[in-house]
């Protein structure tokens, strides 16, 4: 803003701008989304002559990309002669056209370029990558003659981004074995990303000896933040500490992932001790910090702790909440049965609660048989998004867990008859540095008649020793035999009968990573089968690490 305030205070002064100050003012203009402002200045730079400048134009071509007026764009792009041989602005209107899906469009002005260069082949493979068309992304990669260390790195983003994460570990592992091009630090971030949300701990520790024994240095925040955070996502807290304390230079993100770690792995006392010394040091925590220390709050079930640092986070450091802050306190609330206080603080919410805040009461709705308050949420659920299949699978849900199999079933025809289908567990797991993923009833692995006799052999074992099939967590009124089949099915026990047929005796700890959040019934079995294997098995779902040893969870089941 201050850069549009000074562009009017010269207008006024009768100082004529020049093709050095456009730029600037474009850059501001389209920062700011200030539609009107930006044709006011297109009209300036008309009447200034300036329309045939190539660096002006570059500017007023990206200013209307980033206000959304697509048209406009390609119409200056259109009317400049000069446009025509600029390859940035070939990139800008081709990279728009990506960014809103219109990679049809982008595929035309392609084809048409006089000539092309490898930022711009990068530049569509990003923006087909970013509109989900990977196997569009995949061919024109192929055609790729002298593939460099961008067009490398726009690959292992891009299927990160569309969480084809093998793929993405798999693809970084080829550029160094075989392309002959040296990564940077930002394809060793995004292949550290792959690997924090792939659980790949093993890859990346590998790439964390890569970065020590190739001139990367942890001094370069990014780094050091990248490697906190894939330790932190895999389980390992220990190694993320030793990285985070050997990083020289911590800023504001690398305190956030150190705290986020300590949260999501249920050290609460930790994650305060990381806050107490990021404010010692000087740096104020922004609205990420104290979502990620009231997170950890919430996983140790301190409803008290929580509630002082949301309004901590209010009142002393002026930080407004968002959506997610308010997100989290009902779920706070819920979690320890506290609904009818979650209820109060949502209508009481200064904003309109989404999704994600009916959502957490419904659970612990759910966890805590309230059938009355959940059937309420849900009316919300489905008020808001009508088509979402969460809704109707926590009510069903509920209706399951309370015996009721004619509203279970009443759910189901409703989400029939509407096409609404409900999205698939699956769960991913690496072992000897390759990860495999499993979905919920997964028969298509090549030794699945292996891994299916292997989680009999556990399941058996494991009710000789006390264990249960929790069946009120089957969704179906079926007989007691076909319910304990189904619950047999789910992705995460196929990853862990994978791992014990495929780990060796050298596979000390079993980590999987769980798309959904783990059922009561896979979480009672991974208790046994820690103990029984003694082997200690790591379990990250969407909400949080369950780490199972000798029997015991460190959630001790409060999740």
């Amino acid at each position: 803003m201050t850069s549009i305030s000074y562009f009017i205070l010269m207008l006024r002064s009768n100082i004529s701008p020049n093709r050095l100050t456009f730029p600037f003012v474009l850059k501001s203009t389209a920062a700011l989304q200030e539609t009107w402002l930006g044709m006011e200045i297109h009209s300036d730079i008309l009447k200034l002559g300036l329309v045939y400048d190539k660096l002006v134009l570059l500017y007023l071509v990206d200013m209307y990309v980033k206000v959304g007026l697509l048209d406009y764009a390609h119409q200056v792009f259109d009317e400049s002669p000069q446009c025509a041989t600029s390859t940035l602005i070939w990139n800008v209107l081709i990279n728009g056209y990506c960014k809103v899906g219109k990679w049809v469009k982008a595929m035309e002005l392609f084809e048409v370029m006089p000539e092309t260069y490898g930022s711009t082949w990068s530049t569509l493979i990003n923006g087909l990558m970013k509109a989900g068309e990977v196997d569009r992304a995949v061919e024109l990669w192929r055609d790729v003659e002298d593939k460099d260390v961008v067009s490398w790195t726009t690959m292992i983003n891009g299927f990160s981004i569309n969480g084809q994460h093998e793929k993405a570990i798999s693809m970084f592992t080829q550029m160094l074995e075989e392309s002959g091009v040296k990564p940077n630090d930002q394809t060793i971030v995004c292949a550290l990303l792959a690997c924090a949300k792939a659980g790949a701990l093993e890859t990346g520790r590998r790439i964390h000896e890569y970065v020590l024994s190739n001139g990367f240095s942890l001094k370069k925040k990014v780094i050091a933040a990248a490697l906190v955070d894939m330790y932190a996502k895999c389980g390992s807290i220990e190694n993320a500490t030793r990285v985070f304390d050997v990083a020289q230079e911590k800023d504001l993100r690398t305190w956030s992932v150190m705290i986020w770690g300590c949260a999501i792995n249920g050290y609460l006392d930790k994650a305060l001790d990381c806050f107490n010394k990021m404010k010692s040091t000087g740096i104020k925590p922004d609205g990420v910090v104290f979502l990620a220390i009231i997170t950890a709050c919430l996983h140790a079930g301190n409803v008290d702790k929580g509630l002082c640092f949301f309004d901590k986070m209010k009142h002393d450091y002026c930080i407004e909440p968002t959506m997610k802050h308010y997100a989290v306190i009902v779920d706070l609330y819920g979690r320890a049965g506290r609904l009818n206080e979650a209820l109060r603080f949502i209508e009481n919410m200064p904003i309109d609660p989404d999704f994600v805040i009916w959502g957490a009461l419904f659970s612990a709705c759910r966890a805590h048989k309230n059938i009355q308050m959940a059937e309420y949420a849900s009316e919300k659920l489905l008020e808001l998004e009508p088509k979402h299949p969460g809704g109707y699978v926590f009510l069903s849900n509920v209706y399951a867990g309370a015996g009721k199999w004619q509203d279970v079933e009443r759910v189901r025809t409703i989400m029939k008859n509407k096409g609404v289908a409900k999205d698939p567990g699956w769960s991913y797991i690496e072992i000897h540095g390759r990860v495999t993923s499993f979905v919920a009833g997964d028969r298509f692995h090549d030794r699945s008649n292996e891994i299916h006799l292997k989680l009999d052999e556990v399941t058996k074992n494991a009710r000789e020793s006390g264990y249960m099939p929790e069946t009120e967590w089957v969704l179906h009124n079926i007989e007691e035999e076909e319910k304990e089949e189904s619950l047999g099915s789910h992705s995460e026990k196929l990853a862990l009968a994978f791992a014990l047929i495929s780990g060796g005796d050298d596979l000390k700890a079993i980590r999987i990573v769980k798309n959904l959040k783990i059922c009561g019934d896979c979480h009672s079995l991974m208790k046994y089968a820690s103990k029984m294997t003694k082997r200690d098995i790591v379990v990250r779902d969407i909400k949080r690490f369950h780490h199972f040893r000798n029997g015991i969870c460190s959630c001790q089941d409060y999740w």
